[in-house]
């Protein structure tokens, strides 16, 4: 059996963060014009970039600053496409969000501040890769090449212990590799026997070298470049500078090279302030514990060194000892003081150069497993922090902020005398933020928390001038929170009243106020997240009155706990059939202006009126709908014939109708006031087949590809244009559209050299500028200036789907003889589109669709600062490229291409782009593209992901518009296979993955969730925190908190809810025991009385309870039902059910699994397993059990068939049978492996046992006993590892039909991993998977890696007990999607050298790809 690794979703969340300025738009005041309001233009600027990472998942912001959105009408109009968010949103866990204003003023510059535009500061996706590696390390530098162009570099440290140098290009808009520094050969890491180890990537603070982190007490440096003087130095040729930046790198060995009682590092920074680059490294010479702090404490030494790069030799300057055994952090301070704090869990420690030591203990244990001396806890001795987990930054000279491990924010204050610190205060807590992993700076004024668990926030810190009264001064805290609102001539009235430090008295004597700098932190934005997922579910959700499958995940940690839902498609829900107005052919919804109803002051906002077509009664037919009294619809005009396109013209206050063989200018109530008949003369043309309308111009395509163009004249009226410019009659078109430019790029980026004095552009107040997009039968791209038909944009690449789209000055391309007339193409361009697509700021998006099924998306851009120019440039050009973002393939079916006439007229499908503009919310709006056709979809952006391409659910929609017609920006009118719906997006699902996505934030984590198909309901199990008490054997406490500031121990504790999915209200509960929590739970179906058929559904619970360290935990077995109950008419008027407690069946050890089987239940008790019935509704009753292991982490069945995962014992394989009880041992896995999930995965002959470990590898194994090796089928065949590079402990079986009529499906497991990524091993017959092995050793060798990686290495699994690497068995899905993302030609390169052709790879990667069906 051959499976296919995918990754559907990519991890979750924030673990490694940089800011730097990594594009050219960093350095400019500010940014190119992204909207058309000019306020906008002058004042947006970008800030830097913010690099983010985590396991294997690199994203790239911009941080851009930009002006308030003004509430005002004449704002809303303009700002229409997407910018308004007014008011504050709550981030769960977080403080408000500020959208109106910097939520804070400096008194003494009142009356300057009071001058400046409110701001907002917001992230902006730029791009994202899924790297072939584990990221460990972001960071920031700056090479010799900086020095020109002044743009820093990129450095990303990886898993297995290599660098990467990274730099951003202007020419693919991307990242490229400079280049790659690998150590895993080092002898470090040739014998590495801990696989928990992580290396830790650092960066000189000017950089001068980086540092990476090696086991067995080594850091490998990667010097740079600095000047060249160095080069000179290094006796290198001039001409390497740029293209060799850095040194040859060596690795410090520190016990032998700088200190011999250096081992066990626990942290490394560097310092800044000095010639060379000095490292400071906190380690333990020898480790301990807390039981052993009797005999040894204080064992955590600091040593700062410096390092001379060319000679490789080190000199230590401060050397301390005697530091707190639990320090784990380190953070450097600015050279306006020096030194270093180290942070530990019960205190803070600043130590200077001159190992001088200022102390600071959080709690009253600091001073108990520490002999460091610690001032007295005077201010605040009920404070019990415990810092293990918290994250510190440096937030000014004097100031840290340390982030509790619960998003609490305490300043700490370093009092200083010039350089000398001589006390350490802590403010009480000022903000609750997001749960850190990680905290940067982000240029002077922002600071960026980075989560692993939930989101990732942006904050700005102001430093205000603020007046403190002579005998509160100590006390007074060094930062503060404040609300985020506009500012405006109330600042007074926020912050006090504003007074200077030196104020004049009624007697004329001055008097002398003390102020104090305060930090002022406001939240600006952030990046969402669900973080881990711990558990996952089907359920069954209703969209409207449609059952769709809905996958419920636990994510997320501590209060940013809950339930994340994803659904396949884009959730939409139908509001209503709209049988009149039918429109199989096409539905375009119109906001004409209606002179009659103009005493609304926004009718003009909403749409007026439906014109839809229909292909039958042949030729055709047309009606204008209006909406009546009674909100419904009703036809107010009909026309014979078929509509090929509509839309508002002469601003808004007529219709143009394009039919097959006429234009026609129509009234607002459907009278005609124009018609221009598509002929030559007198002879009719070839009848049009598509057109495109932009007022004042009209576009029209004919079946001979042929065009037309008509212009709306000063009278109101329509007109041929004079398309000579273009080529004589005879030029062919095989796609076409117009563009109305309202981001401004095109417009600013336009460079017109002709002599004329008049512009080519139509340029007026208010207007925006217009082009043509076509494209020629020859498979070139032409963008046309509009009035003045000027070639601006010529390119041919669009043909084979490049990757970069860039003007190539040629001159318009010639049109070919077709004689006999040409044939379509499998590769023709069927479609094409320039239109906007984004949610606050759209950029216009170039969306290609092909005849053979490939759709592309690209982005245009600004071209780079040095474009290549050809020696004959044309007079007109756009500086701009596309860039392609985005492809898919589908695999498209024409079956009018075998029918004749009216037939194949019928069967015609028609596949268009249609943008629309969509107000889901108030606050939000976004810009996009709906695809129609048998393959429809939705493509989506929002501000801080890339381009999504979503299915919408729905087999074939004919036609589609968005529809404001009942008052709503948020509707949507589409034929479908149900006909004419009004439909509109399920509210609350975001779009910035690969899934729609709905959060459903608890305040609490969950460990395992299920779902009940009897009552469609939710059972979840809560993961709480509570203190732990532990009493001898006469119920007496053994120990109790002695000081207010010592704190009790907490232990885990478990709570069962049972939830309603449609409301997310907790119906019932069961409170476990406060030292008992829930290892894992399971839908069982046991023996009982109580229903006809002899069996029911019950909740199997297997629990721990802890006891403390001096006594063995136990467990216990509960079995719970899901009762109806007489609901409270004053609490709900719908049905209610209520958990009830079955049976509760305490174990000695505890109960770590369990399942279901044949109407038994088997759970695991310590080293055993026990199968039992359900007796009498009341009890379990044991009828087998058998010696497994050691500690069993997973139960799965299938039938009669018992697959059983061991932490250390690997996997085995059982039967059970009834006559008599007994489990048979069948087979296992003789090798000692950590099993955290196993399960089956089965095709329709075939079965093989799947298993992941605790470091992410997949194993399948085979249960052969015909084969020799498996000593009669005693012995488990292992036949593929594959290293999926992260650890799941959650997955869920579904279906997987390749083949429509195939009776039995192929399974499909789908595994949610601790990083929140999803992920699926789907089967793959015989013939697909030779092609596509075949296909990814192509990939592997002949297309360039982000960061030159290599994905091979990637999955190889080192086992020392087979010869070879067995990753032949499984496909990595990540590396053959991007063959989908290749350039047609060299997709085809790709398959000539294996021997396949294109089509059936595609059609393989199709059945294959997805999440499920």
């Amino acid at each position: 059996m051959h499976a296919l690794h995918q990754e559907i979703l990519p991890a979750s969340g924030v673990e490694f963060a940089t800011s730097l300025k990594l594009l050219p738009s960093t350095l400019h005041d500010s940014s190119s014009p992204t909207s058309s309001n000019i306020r906008h233009e002058i004042a947006s600027r970008v800030l830097c970039n913010v690099v983010v990472a985590r396991s294997n998942l690199l994203r790239i912001f911009e941080v851009r600053e930009e002006p308030a959105p003004f509430p005002t009408q004449a704002d809303d109009e303009r700002e229409r496409k997407g910018k308004t968010r007014r008011g504050t949103e709550a981030v769960e866990g977080e403080v408000e969000m500020d959208e109106e204003g910097e939520g804070f003023v400096n008194i003494a510059k009142s009356a300057i501040q009071k001058t400046k535009l409110p701001t907002v500061t917001k992230f902006y996706f730029i791009r994202e890769h899924r790297l072939h590696g584990i990221v460990t390390g972001l960071e920031g530098v700056r090479i010799m090449a900086s020095l020109e162009d002044k743009l820093d570099r990129l450095l990303v440290s990886f898993k297995d212990a290599k660098i990467a140098l990274l730099e951003w290009s202007d020419t693919i808009h991307d990242l490229v590799t400079v280049s790659i520094h690998t150590y895993e050969r080092a002898p470090q890491l040739i014998s590495l026997d801990s696989p928990l180890f992580r290396s830790d990537l650092r960066v000189d603070p000017i950089s001068r070298c980086a540092a990476l982190s090696l086991p067995k007490h080594a850091i490998a440096i990667l010097p740079f470049y600095q000047t060249q003087a160095e080069l000179d130095v290094m006796e290198q040729d001039q001409s390497q500078a740029k293209d060799v930046p850095y040194s040859p790198s060596f690795i410090l060995d520190l016990p032998i090279q700088v200190e011999e009682n250096i081992r066990n590092v626990i942290d490394f920074v560097f310092l800044p302030g000095f010639n060379n680059p000095t490292i400071a490294i906190l380690f333990q010479t020898q480790q301990t514990w807390t039981g052993r702090l009797r005999e040894s404490k204080d064992t955590a030494r600091l040593i700062i060194f410096t390092l001379d790069i060319l000679t490789q030799n080190s000199t230590i300057i401060t050397s301390v000892e005697g530091l707190p055994y639990d320090a784990f952090s380190l953070l450097p301070c600015s050279t306006a003081i020096g030194g270093v704090i180290v942070i530990t869990g019960n205190s803070v420690i600043y130590v200077d150069q001159s190992s001088r030591r200022v102390s600071l203990q959080v709690n009253g244990w600091a001073t108990r497993i520490s002999d460091l001396p610690y001032p007295p806890m005077e201010e605040d001795a009920t404070l019990k922090l415990h810092l293990e987990g918290c994250r510190s930054a440096m937030v000014d000279d004097k100031t840290v902020f340390l982030i509790y491990k619960d998003g609490t924010v305490y300043p700490v204050e370093l009092i200083a005398d010039g350089k000398t610190v001589s006390k350490l205060i802590m403010a009480p807590a000022l903000a609750q933020t997001t749960i850190p992993t990680v905290v940067k700076r982000v240029d002077e004024d922002h600071l960026f928390i980075g989560s692993a668990v939930g989101p990732s926030i942006l904050l700005k810190t102001a430093h205000v001038e603020q007046e403190v009264e002579e005998e509160h001064g100590s006390k007074s805290g060094p930062a503060v929170v404040t609300q985020d609102v506009t500012m405006d001539d109330d600042d007074d009235d926020i912050y006090g009243d504003s007074t200077m430090e030196t104020e004049p008295t009624a007697n004329g004597v001055t008097h002398v106020r003390k102020t104090k700098t305060v930090i002022h932190l406001s939240l600006r934005d952030y990046l969402p997240a669900y973080g881990p997922i711990s558990s996952m579910t089907f359920s069954l959700a209703m969209n409207g009155e449609k059952a769709v499958p809905e996958l419920v995940a636990a994510t997320g940690a501590g209060s940013l706990g809950g339930f994340t839902l994803f659904q396949r498609d884009l959730p939409t829900v139908k509001k209503r059939k709209i049988l009149y107005i039918s429109g199989s052919r096409g539905i375009w919804s119109l906001p004409i202006r209606q002179p009659l109803r103009s005493n609304t002051s926004h009718g003009h906002d909403y749409d007026t009126l439906i014109l839809s077509t229909d292909i039958n009664p042949s030729p055709g037919s047309s009606r204008i709908a209006v909406r009546s009294m009674n909100r419904d619809v009703s036809i107010n005009s009909r026309t014979p014939g078929l509509t090929i396109g509509a839309a508002p013209f002469f601003q808004r206050t007529a219709i143009l109708h394009v039919m097959t063989n006429a234009i026609r200018v129509l009234h607002p109530d459907g009278t005609e006031r124009q018609t221009i008949p598509d002929k030559d003369g007198n002879m009719p043309r070839p009848k049009i087949r598509f057109c495109s309308i932009a007022d004042p111009f009209v576009l029209v395509m004919r079946e001979d590809d042929s065009i037309g163009m008509f212009v709306a004249t000063d009278r109101e009226k329509i007109r041929r244009k004079d398309m000579s410019p273009m080529g004589d009659k005879s030029s062919r078109y095989l796609a076409g559209c117009f563009f109305t430019d309202t981001t401004g790029l095109f417009e600013a980026n336009f460079d017109n050299k002709s002599p004329a004095t008049t512009s080519t552009l139509q340029i007026t107040s208010g207007a925006k500028s217009q082009w043509l997009l076509l494209v020629r039968p020859q498979g070139v791209l032409e963008i046309w200036t509009l009035p003045k038909l000027s070639l601006a944009f010529s390119t041919p690449a669009i043909a084979s789907l490049q990757s970069v789209l860039t003007d190539t000055h040629d001159p318009p391309a010639p049109s070919l003889p077709q004689d006999p007339p040409r044939k379509p193409q499998d590769l023709d361009i069927e479609q094409i589109l320039l239109a906007p697509i984004g949610e606050s700021s759209p950029t216009p998006h170039l969306c290609v669709f092909l005849r053979s099924g490939q759709l592309a998306i690209y982005e245009a851009v600004v071209l780079g600062q040095n474009p290549e120019v050809p020696d004959t440039p044309r007079a007109t050009s756009l500086q701009i490229q596309f860039v392609k973002i985005a492809a898919k393939s589908f695999e498209i079916q024409r079956p009018e291409e075998n029918e004749k006439g009216i037939l194949a007229e019928h069967k015609k499908i028609n596949r268009m782009f249609i943008p629309f503009v969509t107000s889901p919310r108030p606050s939000v709006t976004y810009s996009g593209v709906f695809f129609t056709g048998d393959r429809p979809h939705w493509i989506l952006s929002t501000d801080r992901s890339g381009v999504q391409v979503y299915p919408s659910g729905h087999n074939v929609v004919h036609a589609f518009t968005p529809c404001s017609l009942w008052e709503s920006k948020g509707e949507f009118l589409m034929y479908t296979e149900d006909g004419p719906i009004l439909v509109e997006w399920v509210p609350d699902f975001q779009f910035d993955g690969p899934l729609p996505m709905r959060s459903i934030p608890r305040g609490r984590a969950y460990s395992n969730v299920l779902f009940d198909p009897s009552t469609s309901l939710i059972v979840a199990a809560s993961s709480l925190q509570s203190t732990f008490t532990s009493f001898d054997e006469d119920g007496n406490n053994i120990w109790e908190p002695d000081a207010p500031n010592i704190s009790s121990p907490s232990v885990d504790c478990s709570a069962l809810e049972l939830i309603a999915p449609d409301i997310w209200a907790t119906m019932d509960g069961f409170e476990f025991a406060t030292n008992e929590y829930i290892n894992d739970m399971t839908i069982v179906t046991l023996e009982t009385a109580a229903t006809e058929t002899g069996t029911k559904d019950f909740i199997a619970v297997g629990t721990t309870i802890d006891r403390g360290e001096d006594l063995a935990v136990k467990g216990a077995t509960y079995i719970f039902e899901i009762a109806e109950v007489v609901p409270d008419q004053a609490v709900s008027q719908r049905r209610w059910y209520k958990l009830r407690l079955r049976c509760r069946d305490d174990a000695k050890g505890p109960v770590t699994a369990v399942c279901g089987l044949s109407d038994y239940l088997v759970s695991s008790m310590g080293q055993k397993i026990f199968v039992r019935a359900f007796d009498s509704d009341e009890r379990l009753v044991g009828v087998a059990f058998m010696d497994v292991g050691v500690y069993v982490t997973s139960l799965q069945t299938l039938k009669n068939l018992l697959l059983i995962g061991d932490a250390v014992k690997s996997v085995q394989f059982v039967a059970f049978q009834e006559d008599p009880y007994k489990l048979v041992l069948l087979s296992k896995d003789i090798q000692s492996v950590c099993v955290t999930r196993a399960d089956f995965l089965f095709s329709e002959n075939d079965l093989r046992l799947v298993t992941g470990d605790e470091e992410g590898i997949i194993r399948i194994y085979e249960y052969n006993p015909q084969d020799p090796d498996s000593r009669e089928g005693r012995h488990l065949l292992l036949e593929t590892e594959f290293h999926g590079q992260r650890e799941y402990r959650t997955s869920v079986l579904v279906a997987h039909r390749i083949k429509e009529d195939q009776s039995i499906p192929n399974s499909r497991l789908l595994t949610g991993s601790a990083d929140g990524s999803l992920a699926s091993l789907t089967i793959v017959e015989e013939e697909a998977f030779k092609r596509l092995g075949l296909l990814q050793g192509q990939l592997m060798r002949n297309i360039q890696h982000m960061a030159a990686l290599n994905p091979k290495a990637f999955r190889i699994v080192k086992n020392e007990y087979v010869s070879k690497p067995l990753t032949r068995g499984i496909l990595d899905g990540n590396l053959l999607g991007q063959y989908e993302s290749l350039p047609i030609n060299r997709q085809s390169e790709a398959t000539q050298q294996i021997g396949a052709d294109r089509v059936n790879v595609l059609r393989d990667w199709i059945e294959l790809r997805g999440s499920w069906s």
